[in-house]
């Protein structure tokens, strides 16, 4: 029952704070989003002739705790998921559905790693969440670590409300001591995939610093799209290092866009283009190399180059 201001995505997932969920959803959308887990495996169950709204993000959807758990294996699988089975064979040759791509299924784990753990619980040791549906009528936590994910209900099974019933209070303990009883050490979680962005937010790109309001940054109709010029997509960039640093250094020149822009090598922000948009970077070392260049409006433009 208090106002916290301006918070870090980290915070606002790990606390689960209601507003910054749902603004967020606003954003991507709940049909968009409810397409994307039936994608994956997870089937909302919903009133006849109903369409999923904002309420799914505060628990107004149903949904099956082995759906649940279905879901969140997909971000220890980096974003892939399979269809559980109540007996695993020692071979699975079933082709596993996407939920979302690598880079942002690993960010949520290592995101879900650090939320606060019941008392007395180890910290940073398994990621999960908790959650509260509407009307205390569910409490449920879900978690994971390398090896395995454990989902946790807890509730009435007529589905009557239990006042004071929460997911961090009544679940969120179970799952730990699950994860403590099935004997095994826990695993760490996945290495970030290539291309993870993993910076301190005063280093991230303009458009990553703060969630913005649909049309706080919106474009005139006069600006061209954003375009790197050089350098070209596909090209073959030969760096002289024997005159040192400076011999070594790469023009990066685009065209369009909106300032601010910050150039990325590799998903690592190396700052940003001048008002002639152009800047001089380091060339990362021989091999492929991904350079991403994104605008004030986050619009981006990637080419894949090869140094040697």
């Amino acid at each position: 029952m208090t106002f916290q201001g301006t918070v870090p995505v980290r915070k606002a997932l790990q606390l689960s704070l209601n507003v910054p969920a749902i603004v967020l959803l606003d954003r991507v959308g709940s049909s968009r989003l409810t397409s994307r887990l039936r994608q994956a495996g997870g089937n909302m169950v919903l009133p006849k002739d109903e369409t999923p709204g904002l309420a799914m993000g505060l628990g107004g959807v149903g949904v099956t705790l082995q759906d649940l758990a279905q879901l969140y294996a997909g971000f220890a699988r980096l974003g892939t998921t399979k269809p559980l089975r109540e007996v695993v064979t020692e071979q699975d040759d079933r082709e596993p559905l996407r939920l979302l791509d690598q880079v942002a299924a690993w960010q949520v784990g290592n995101v879900l790693l650090g939320t606060p753990p019941p008392e007395n619980a180890a910290h940073n040791r398994i990621a999960f969440k908790t959650g509260t549906s509407y009307g205390y009528r569910d409490a449920w936590s879900v978690g994971f670590d390398g090896r395995m994910t454990i989902a946790v209900w807890v509730g009435r099974p007529d589905g009557a409300p239990v006042p004071g019933l929460i997911g961090r209070v009544a679940a969120a303990p179970i799952l730990f001591d699950a994860f403590a009883r099935t004997g095994k050490t826990l695993a760490p979680l996945p290495k970030p995939p290539r291309g993870t962005l993993v910076a301190s937010n005063a280093k991230l790109p303009l458009p990553l610093k703060r969630f913005r309001p649909v049309g706080e940054l919106v474009r005139t109709g006069g600006e061209q799209a954003l375009h790197i010029q050089f350098p070209l997509n596909g090209s073959r960039i030969d760096v002289d290092r024997s005159g040192g640093r400076e011999s070594a250094a790469m023009p990066v020149k685009v065209a369009g866009g909106v300032l601010p822009m910050t150039i990325m090598v590799n998903g690592t922000a190396l700052g940003e283009i001048d008002g002639r948009r152009q800047r001089l970077i380091d060339p990362p070392g021989p091999g492929f190399a991904r350079l991403t260049v994104i605008d004030a409006t986050g619009a981006a433009d990637t080419v894949v180059i090869r140094i040697q």
